[in-house]
């Protein structure tokens, strides 16, 4: 990799580093080709995607980033998860850390906050940018539907009454 490839690598990782939500180290030493390529169908599946990198044209995009403390993670055989999402990368990762003893959550950092492995797996139990929105939506949709109800009724059992009346008459 001559020297004009090495400063595209870095400023691709300086814009996939500053649009994503969440980056999540890993180290990925003994996965299979096919294994590689399953993690990366679940994690963009999730939304999330998976990309090799190397430490030091890493450790040069970090430099003066939000994620610059997070340089001292770059070491050995390093995969980054990334996604806008901040729970959609951890997610995946984790689900398939799970599955598979070879990847290995070492860290990341979602904006300022660096995390350790615990936190990654704290992220991931939490639920996704969708799951909250359907939840949010659910509860803003309930008390619509119950005060149409009540609206409602009031009309209908008038309609009721009048209609016995004029049966009633007739």
């Amino acid at each position: 990799m001559d020297k004009a490839q090495k400063s595209e690598m870095v400023g691709k990782l300086e814009g996939l580093f500053d649009n994503a939500g969440v980056v999540v180290v890993t180290h990925y030493s003994g996965l299979t080709v096919a294994e590689m390529t399953m993690l990366r169908v679940k994690l963009d599946e999730a939304g999330a995607q998976f990309k090799v990198v190397k430490n030091r044209l890493v450790k040069l995009a970090l430099a003066g980033k939000d994620g610059e403390a997070a340089a001292n993670l770059f070491t050995g055989p390093v995969g980054i998860a990334y996604s806008k999402d901040p729970v959609a990368a951890p997610k995946a990762a984790a689900d398939f850390a799970k599955q598979n003893e070879k990847l290995v959550l070492i860290g990341g950092w979602m904006g300022t906050t660096l995390l350790d492995e615990v936190g990654v797996k704290s992220l991931a139990k939490l639920p996704s940018l969708d799951q909250l929105r359907g939840t949010l939506i659910g509860l803003i949709q309930a008390p619509a539907t119950k005060v149409a109800g009540v609206v409602q009724a009031p009309a209908s059992q008038l309609a009721r009454v009048l209609k016995a009346y004029a049966e009633k008459q007739a």
